[in-house]
């Protein structure tokens, strides 16, 4: 993406520039829903608004979290919202501190399975800066999570880093890795077109267990035993590492803030990325709040 936009990290609060609208299908409950996007005042955070439930506020906000699983969910008082980590993530990494996400229905839609649809939708709408100085959640010491293998940790660094290790059984995927300094550009680049993949050995589970009803080929990597499905096959090599660090940066902003910090991930999903979000908020001392403007000469960010 060409536009200066996307070019550092935000100096102060953004929101979007006016309203944008997108209609599509629920990944894992296949009705159909629409989001709209709206810009929101300077402290405001995204604000998820069920359309369908006499407006019913929902913060996407750690504390809200339901449901980790095949997706991560968020309830409040009994109202859930579904499936919100794909628009989080873009969100997130282009800056969007604060919007009204106006949905008619429980999940947000897949569109093609990846995060790019909803940075196309963001960038059409534009990107309006404030004069409220972002505050960053920079990590002083380091803290993780740990189970059966698998971990997911993060380091003090004045920039935000992301190293993401997976494992499928799968000749096409086999063990990838990927390391990437964060910036709006280069989540657009590197991260944002990574789709959402699954295998068709674990089809008839997933679905007796009422999951994955709107997958298709139009929204998801589809891997039988030796290959890909998907006519126009894979976008990158390493795609499937891509999507799973996109699923992290978009539990990751369940934190309220942008975060500074290195975090390393091996095998985590969903539950291991809130665990470590859950950790690092219940411990003050692992943190410092801090803006830019205080940081940007001694760490070189906005250069």
């Amino acid at each position: 993406m060409a536009t200066p936009l996307l070019e550092h990290l935000p100096l102060y609060e953004q929101t979007v520039r006016r309203p944008v609208q997108v209609r599509g299908i629920g990944l894992h409950s296949g009705v159909p829903v629409t989001v709209t996007l709206r810009p929101a005042p300077p402290g405001t955070g995204l604000v998820f608004v069920r359309k369908d439930l006499e407006d019913f506020e929902i913060p996407a906000h750690w504390s809200h979290v339901a449901r980790v699983s095949y997706a991560t969910s968020l309830m409040r008082k009994g109202v859930l919202i579904s499936t919100v980590e794909h628009l989080l993530s873009v969100c997130y990494a282009l800056g969007i501190d604060n919007a009204r996400i106006e949905i008619d229905n429980l999940e947000v839609p897949v569109l093609d399975g990846s995060g790019l649809p909803w940075l196309e939708l963001i960038l059409e709408a534009g990107i309006q800066a404030s004069h409220r100085p972002r505050q960053y959640l920079r990590i002083l010491r380091t803290v993780a999570v740990e189970a059966q293998g698998r971990s997911v940790r993060v380091e003090p660094a004045d920039t935000f880093r992301l190293t993401c290790d997976i494992f499928f059984d799968h000749p096409l995927i086999g063990r990838q890795r990927l390391e990437l300094e964060l910036t709006p550009a280069a989540y657009a680049r590197e991260i944002a077109p990574a789709r959402t993949f699954g295998f068709t050995r674990d089809l008839k589970t997933l679905r007796e267990m009422g999951l994955i009803r709107g997958a298709s080929l139009e929204n998801a990597i589809g891997f039988d035993d030796t290959g890909v499905l998907n006519a126009d096959g894979l976008r990158f090599p390493d795609e499937c590492c891509r999507h799973k660090a996109l699923d992290l940066i978009g539990d990751l902003a369940l934190l309220g803030r942008p975060l500074l910090g290195h975090v390393i991930a091996e095998r985590a999903g969903h539950a291991m990325h809130v665990a470590l979000v859950s950790r690092i908020m219940a411990n003050p001392w692992l943190y410092e709040v801090v803006t830019l403007e205080r940081t940007t000469v001694a760490a070189g960010l906005v250069c």
